[in-house]
């Protein structure tokens, strides 16, 4: 995990394994922490949660 990588990210308390759960898509500013979860980042929109899975590049 770095910055600047494209990821889908699960807000806050959703539960990341729920399949009925939108991700959130954008691009990693900060790295807060490695949860059970998943790594728990910011992304450059503000939104904090943890990633679901990391989006290949274009």
């Amino acid at each position: 995990m770095r910055q600047g990588v494209t990821v889908e990210d699960v807000q806050g308390d959703q539960d990341v394994q729920s399949e009925d759960q939108e991700p959130i898509i954008g691009e990693v500013a900060t790295i807060c922490g490695d949860e059970p979860d998943g790594p728990e980042v910011e992304l450059k929109n503000g939104v904090v949660g943890h990633v679901q899975s990391i989006r290949p590049d274009e």
